[in-house]
């Protein structure tokens, strides 16, 4: 029996040469070094660019109200009396986080129940003109908003005769026109969601006896929940966020969100701008947005990678 095959010299053609294998080259090593090093002077970058702001609107926020134009860029003295100016009675703040609470979930809502429906009807049936609509879709969230919102408001306040109701200082004022731009990117978003779940699934299911309908909440629902939830997250700090339409659509102090009141802070006289409060204020509101996304990332950023495997 022939035992060359498991000799040194056959495993290793560079043993029988008597020389060593050749190592790696320095010139690769020091290429990985240098794209490592380039790799992480970019993400600091990154970090420093996108988290430089929220830092300075700490920092200003725990000043003194008279340091309000201070540089520094730590605070000293440390101070929280900006927070308590922003829940001053005049400033009627907490009635404008519940207005931004209900525009926000509001819009969700309706947005999930609507863009579900849309999104399996167009991942599902077969109609002409298919590929028009779903271009369509996504066209009208391209549209600048402040050129929707002439004609709103004078649809929103009675100005046309096919449109009796006077909606001016409402919530649906603020709900229906930031619903016309997160609906499409919802439709969108699940839409690939729904195209990538086998339609056996469905079909077995109707084969044990269920309808259409029921297949689609028992099975198909419950396995694009990433989806939906990553929608959801998405709509609602949209609508959390929205400025222009809440500021058009309501001139009460009773029904102004969190970010219109925040634009209307005023300090001690008519001409003075109170940065410490409008900064404190801005920390309120974007702290329960970043505890989200951090509590719920690997739920946003499955639910983002999911749509695009099939």
């Amino acid at each position: 029996m022939s035992t060359a095959a498991s000799t040194p010299s056959a495993q290793n053609p560079s043993a029988s040469s008597g020389r060593p294998a050749a190592p790696a080259r320095p010139e690769k090593r020091k290429g990985e070094r240098g794209a490592k090093i380039i790799v992480g002077l970019g993400i600091a970058f990154i970090l420093i660019y996108c988290l430089a702001p929220f830092y300075w609107m700490t920092v200003s926020a725990l000043r003194l109200p008279t340091q309000g134009r201070s540089t520094d860029l730590i605070p000293n003295p440390v101070s929280f009396e900006n927070f308590r100016a922003v829940f001053d009675p005049s400033n009627n703040f907490i009635r404008a986080l519940l207005n931004s609470l209900v525009v926000a979930g509001g819009t969700t809502i309706l947005v999930l129940i609507l863009g579900i429906a849309g999104a399996y009807a167009l991942a599902r049936l077969e109609f002409w003109g298919k590929v028009l609509v779903m271009f369509a879709i996504v066209a009208t969230s391209m549209f600048p908003v402040i050129t929707l919102v002439v004609p709103l408001l004078k649809m929103f306040s009675g100005g046309f005769d096919w449109f009796p109701f006077n909606w001016i200082n409402t919530y649906q004022a603020m709900i229906v026109p930031t619903m016309s731009f997160a609906l499409p990117l919802a439709v969108w978003n699940l839409n690939a969601f729904f195209r990538q779940l086998p339609v056996e699934l469905e079909q077995a299911a109707m084969v044990d006896g269920t309808t259409r309908m029921g297949a689609f909440f028992r099975v198909i629902l419950p396995l694009s929940a990433p989806g939906v939830f990553t929608t959801a997250i998405i709509t609602f700090i949209a609508a959390w966020n929205e400025f222009l339409i809440a500021l058009t659509m309501v001139n009460s102090p009773e029904m102004t969100t969190a970010n219109v009141a925040i634009s209307k802070f005023t300090g001690s006289s008519q001409f003075d701008t109170p940065y410490g409060t409008k900064m404190a204020a801005g920390l309120i509101v974007t702290v329960p947005l970043i505890v989200m996304v951090l509590v719920f990332q690997r739920r946003i950023v499955g639910g983002l990678s999911a749509g695009s495997l099939k």
